[in-house]
């Protein structure tokens, strides 16, 4: 489930405009095929309501209206009538994943939060709308209260709860800690469906990601370029490459869309891409080293799995002063160029 219309723009300086958040939709649906978006905020703004409208309109004529979320509040039927009117069908409730932030943020007892959540469970099916649920602060709730977590999965593991929805909120997590609270909540309730929710404050969120699948955990929200909260979410073109390369399962995801598509969200937010980042930053599949061009004429011997024709790039060799012959060949063969022997032999040695 990409997030990038919700969470990614609560990126500090990003705003994205009606048309922007429609035509990233489109992207994120139709070319990258991405399995479910998150496309807005309950009751934030006219603007977000405007947006969120012109997203289920389009989705309505194209088939993808039941694969667009919404994150809704537990306040009776105001979320849900805001999800309503905008056309939407499915509602990300924000709950509480800790009993620090459910009695000291809502000042209730776990029993109060639960009975709040049912109600605005048995409204949501009353109205036809789909619901997942999210724990806020879930990995603080692991760290300091699981029983508190254990009451609320007790409590609404029989209710009309499609996912159950983990965020690491504060990105405090690392990889061993993932796995064990995910493999206890799945070992648990191994009915119940979970999606992990990443964020990258200690830059663990891939690792993180990794560690959540390992376990058994089988829905991803990611962000398009890692936009985000802070630093950010798991970027989607990182998760890419551990769950089909390490991992070794299948994804819906048209990789060759993918370099496109980021490239437009970086239009659209002005959040540059680092040069060094991988799959989709600019020098990724740059080879500065002559040894490295150098192999890769003798059978390929600098490549790893993730070719760059995968994701719709070429493979390019930089000139410098590291280059050597291989670099320079490389580059004239890309302009049609070919030296006979007497020629290559005035090439400068280098590496």
């Amino acid at each position: 489930m990409d997030t990038t219309l919700r969470d990614g723009e609560q990126t500090s300086g990003v705003s994205f405009t009606e048309t922007e958040k429609l035509n990233i939709a489109k992207l994120l649906l139709e070319d990258l095929k991405v399995d479910r978006i998150e496309v807005a905020s309950a009751r934030v703004s006219d603007g977000e309501f405007k947006g969120a409208r012109n997203i289920f309109e389009w989705a309505k004529q194209h088939g993808y209206l039941e694969q667009i979320e919404v994150l809704g509040f537990v306040d009776g039927d105001k979320s849900l009538n805001w999800i309503q009117q905008a056309g939407g069908k499915v509602i990300n409730l924000l709950t509480k994943g800790s009993l620090k932030h459910c009695q000291l943020q809502l000042k209730k007892t776990p029993e109060q939060h639960i009975a709040d959540i049912k109600g605005a469970l048995d409204t949501a099916k009353s109205m036809g709308i789909r619901a997942n649920i999210y724990f806020e602060d879930w990995s603080n709730g692991m760290r300091n209260s699981p029983e508190y977590i254990y009451q609320m999965l007790d409590s609404l593991k029989d209710t009309p709860i499609d996912r159950f929805m983990l965020p690491d909120t504060l990105g405090i997590l690392n990889h061993e800690e993932t796995y064990a609270f995910c493999l206890d909540i799945k070992q648990r309730y191994p009915q119940l469906n979970f999606d992990f929710h990443a964020h990258n404050d200690y830059d663990l969120a891939t690792a993180n990601v990794y560690s959540a699948i390992k376990a058994g955990i089988t829905g991803i929200h990611t962000t398009l370029n890692g936009l985000g909260e802070r630093a950010g979410n798991v970027p989607i073109s990182s998760v890419i490459g551990i769950v089909k390369d390490h991992l070794k399962y299948e994804m819906s995801i048209n990789e060759q869309k993918l370099y496109k598509v980021c490239k437009f969200v970086e239009s659209f937010s002005s959040i540059r891409i680092p040069a060094n980042k991988p799959l989709i930053g600019e020098n990724v599949f740059t080879q500065t080293s002559g040894i490295h061009a150098d192999g890769d004429q003798k059978d390929n011997l600098y490549f790893n799995d993730l070719l760059p024709e995968r994701f719709g790039r070429k493979r390019q060799y930089a000139l410098g002063k590291m280059s050597g012959k291989a670099s320079i060949v490389k580059n004239l063969e890309e302009l049609g160029i070919e030296l006979d022997k007497e020629e290559m032999k005035k090439l400068p040695k280098g590496s």
